[in-house]
């Protein structure tokens, strides 16, 4: 499946390897990550999922594809600034919350209006959100919702 993973565009190191770890983890299930393409969160996660042999999807704000970080594998730009959030979350089958501030605040909206599961590690504690305690966690509690469909 496709998992969107949103979280803040800067962050620090513990979130950093919390971001790869969770990439890692998806890709070692064989699932795509598809995220805002940029840096912080977006960067650190598709590190992870490279580094696992996974497959990136960065949907970045601008018109040009090149803004996207170097471990997206397939860009799409779209010129639509922080609208784009509704993408990122749309092209996922769930979403993974990390950190974040309003931009991912949004994105989690998005996702629950979309009827999509989320899992939060370190990320806004609210109604619909499965907070989790871990990478696997969050994988295991979006593979299970999305499961039970």
């Amino acid at each position: 499946m496709r998992v969107s993973v949103i979280g803040g565009g800067v962050i620090d190191r513990e979130t950093a390897a919390t971001a790869r770890e969770v990439g890692r983890e998806l890709a070692d299930r064989d699932h795509t990550v598809v995220c805002g393409g940029l840096g912080g969160v977006m960067e650190a996660v598709c590190e992870g999922a490279a580094e696992a042999g996974g497959d990136t999807i960065g949907i970045v704000p601008g018109p040009d594809r090149e803004a996207a970080n170097e471990y997206v594998d397939t860009a799409v730009a779209t010129a639509m600034g922080n609208a784009r959030n509704v993408l990122v979350v749309l092209n996922g089958d769930a979403a993974i919350a990390i950190d974040g501030s309003t931009g991912t605040l949004s994105e989690i909206g998005h996702a629950l209006d979309f009827d999509r599961p989320v899992a939060g590690l370190d990320t806004h504690d609210i109604e619909g959100v499965a907070a989790v305690d871990s990478a696997a966690a969050a994988v295991d509690h979006v593979e299970s919702a999305v499961g039970e469909r």
